[in-house]
């Protein structure tokens, strides 16, 4: 395969977004590109060809689209984590700590059974509190986390070691640019 530069720079950065001092890391015009993003799929397959999972977790929402194509290539099914209130079925949630104050994710009730193998899927690993939780969350319904994929990972932020528990995979790295 080729290098993963041509990943890099298929990522779109916006300065200032959300806010001043941010580089938001845009995944889009990676998955707008076909070679591109057949390429990161492809990278994650090859990856996790030979681990057993059960079902790959996508945490919204660009997540989703990653997951889907990763489960479709790894022969399972997707479960999905949502933000709060956007699940129409009986949901299990987890609240958790922000910077600044708290928020909430959900997964329908019998989104993961007991025992499931399960590879949790993100876009962007930054401080890894939403994957921190999502992880939580499976564990509490009786999952079994065999590991985390990231299309990009921000290493300043610190997200791996949040995550040390679990086997943590990402494409590309964008260090404080």
């Amino acid at each position: 395969m080729p290098p993963v530069d041509y990943l890099k720079d298929l990522v779109r950065t916006i300065p200032d977004f959300p806010k001043p001092g941010i580089q938001f890391r845009d995944i889009t015009t990676l998955i707008q590109d076909p070679w591109g993003f057949k390429q990161a799929i492809d990278r994650f397959v090859e990856h996790y060809r030979y681990t057993p999972i059960d079902v790959v977790v996508a945490i919204e929402s660009r997540g989703f689209i990653i997951g889907g194509a990763l489960a479709h290539h790894l022969n399972t099914g997707v479960a999905i984590v949502r933000k709060k209130g956007k699940l129409p079925f009986k949901t299990v949630k987890l609240e958790y700590a922000l910077e600044y104050g708290t928020d909430c994710i959900e997964m329908h009730v019998d989104a993961i059974r007991p025992g499931q193998r399960c590879l949790v899927v993100d876009d962007l690993l930054a401080t890894g509190g939403t994957c921190q939780a999502s992880c939580q969350l499976i564990e509490r319904m009786g999952g079994n986390i065999v590991g985390c994929a990231f299309i990009i990972e921000l290493p300043e932020l610190k997200g791996r070691e949040r995550l040390s528990q679990y086997d943590l995979h990402s494409l590309i790295e964008f260090d404080g640019e």
